[in-house]
């Protein structure tokens, strides 16, 4: 388990799995993920047994010190060579939006990713419009690299995403202390 200010990291039980399908198929928490069909508890299961095993992928929970899952994170797409990989994080609970529970969970695992896994780079794709997300990130270390034009089709037309990373010297200037 990775320990924070807020938050504790740690992997996914099967146990989670209502609790992952009522995050994932509510409209609202999913918004700016992957637009998708329902999922079912079979369809679930199947993602916990996969992530579990993989080697390109590390999927965490994020829940309170009390002990309540919260949301999910991960580090996807790890490529060992050039030492980096993408970021995805959502909170499901939605009383638990704004309230700092995003930021330390990221400044958590990229402690880990920068000072453990020995990363260089942490990168992730995050919509135009998610604004809220985007001074999470940027609280984060997070620098703007570019915008992917028209990426994602949401809401009945096209949309841009934003790719944004943090190096590991960057992050060590920017939140070390915090």
């Amino acid at each position: 388990m990775l320990v924070g200010e807020k938050v504790v990291l740690r992997p996914p039980e099967m146990e989670d799995v209502d609790t992952l399908l009522r995050w994932i198929n509510d409209r609202e928490v999913g918004r700016h993920l992957m637009p998708h069909f329902p999922y079912s508890r079979a369809q679930e299961r199947d993602w916990i047994e996969r992530v579990s095993r993989s080697e390109s992928d590390r999927v965490l929970i994020i829940q309170t010190h009390e002990g309540r899952p919260i949301g999910v994170m991960g580090l996807h797409r790890i490529d060992q060579v050039h030492r980096q990989a993408e970021l995805g994080i959502f909170i499901g609970e939605k009383e638990y939006w704004g309230q700092g529970y995003g930021t330390d969970a990221i400044r958590t695992l990229l402690r880990f990713a920068f000072d453990a896994m020995n990363f260089h780079r942490i990168y992730l794709r995050v919509n135009a419009d998610n604004v809220r997300a985007q001074r999470c990130y940027e609280k984060c270390g997070f620098v703007r690299e570019g915008t992917l034009r028209e990426a994602v089709f949401r809401d009945g037309g096209w949309r841009d995403q934003h790719l944004m990373a943090v190096l590991a010297d960057e992050f060590r200037r920017c939140c070390s202390t915090s």
